[in-house]
């Protein structure tokens, strides 16, 4: 609002019985100078992030306030979204390096040949410039890993974020000497799968990441001791939804395979064994007292557990003679237990 002009304000009816005030210009200077209304003595205006106004009679100093910040968006009016990529914790440079085009210009047009071979001089140039030093150089590859790790691991962004800084910290706290890169990151994207209570087989990780499983329990026990990551154990429950989710168990026999994997007496039976194995057994044991013999097979649950079909069937066994709670929904379709018993 410029200073020569005259300003309008808008009162409540109580105040005045006119809608619109004339202030003068040279009255509304040191009022707002002094950070007071120029209607009322002494009242303090208030600020928010459109407007200045007074709380006493209303009166509305200053408005749509300028933004002088920078105003980055794209010439074509029809596309309104702002130019460069979010800061992400997976790129060394935290995302904000330069990206330069190769064909085709910001209309579309395609380049001359001359400038097609500037461009690639220059992305030669950018890409010797780019790691500052050697400890820049590993962050980047190590941080590549762990997106191709959780590419095909299927894990989601905000997970490979999390292990990408888990893999920064470990960095700063100098625990990657001596420790191969790829070792580090398959620890951190485990880790994080951890932290999240969604947690991944640690030779599946190797599968995917070609490491050795030894090499990445060794590297795990580390970020866990060195970084205070208080990991906590995992429990069967984390494993049901994946388990059921391969033998395309049905809603009943997932949500009474998770009752019983929450009693005291199945984390009584956890101790000392596989929690994916526990969960396993939780789920054959509730399909086969649910949906009957062969709604889910051994050697599927064991495939997708990773356990032997033997092991498989210790634990259905030990399940048999505890003192499980009791499930309320299973009418007339819950099998007696000389049926679950018999083979």
């Amino acid at each position: 609002m410029s200073l020569n002009s005259t300003s309008y304000a808008t009162v409540s009816t109580d105040q005045c019985t006119d809608s619109r005030h004339h202030v003068d210009a040279a009255d509304e200077t040191p009022a707002n100078a002094s950070g007071c209304c120029p209607e009322c003595d002494g009242v303090q205006l208030v600020s928010d992030d459109t407007e200045t106004y007074c709380p006493d009679c209303g009166l509305l100093v200053e408005d749509a306030g300028l933004d002088h910040g920078p105003e980055w968006t794209p010439y074509d009016e029809a596309e309104r979204r702002r130019v460069g990529g979010p800061v992400t914790p997976m790129r060394h440079d935290r995302g904000i390096s330069a990206e330069i085009g190769r064909f085709r210009d910001g209309h579309g047009r395609e380049l001359p040949a001359a400038t097609q071979a500037r461009l690639r001089r220059l992305r030669r140039w950018d890409r010797r410039a780019r790691f500052e030093s050697k400890a820049d150089q590993n962050l980047a590859h190590g941080l590549g890993e762990i997106r191709r790790i959780g590419g095909a691991l299927g894990v989601g962004e905000s997970i490979q974020a999390e292990a990408g800084q888990l893999y920064r910290e470990a960095q700063s706290a100098d625990l990657i000497r001596g420790r191969s890169l790829e070792s580090m990151a398959s620890a951190s994207v485990y880790a994080a799968c951890r932290r999240r209570q969604l947690p991944r087989f640690l030779d599946e990780i190797a599968e995917a990441a070609r490491v050795d499983c030894g090499k990445i329990r060794l590297a795990y026990g580390v970020l866990n001791r060195e970084l205070s990551l208080r990991i906590p154990p995992a429990l069967p429950a984390d494993f049901l939804p994946r388990l059921a989710s391969a033998v395309d168990a049905s809603e009943e026999v997932r949500e009474r395979a998770a009752h019983l994997s929450d009693s005291e007496a199945v984390a009584s039976l956890a101790n000392g064994r596989k929690p994916a194995g526990v969960a396993a057994g939780c789920l054959y044991f509730t399909a086969r007292e649910l949906d009957g013999y062969g709604a889910v097979t051994q050697a599927e649950l064991a495939a997708a557990a990773r356990i032997s079909d033997v092991s498989l069937q210790h634990v259905w066994q030990d399940l048999q003679e505890l003192d499980l709670p009791a499930w309320p929904t299973c009418g007339s379709n819950a099998r007696t237990d000389t049926e679950r018993r018999s083979p």
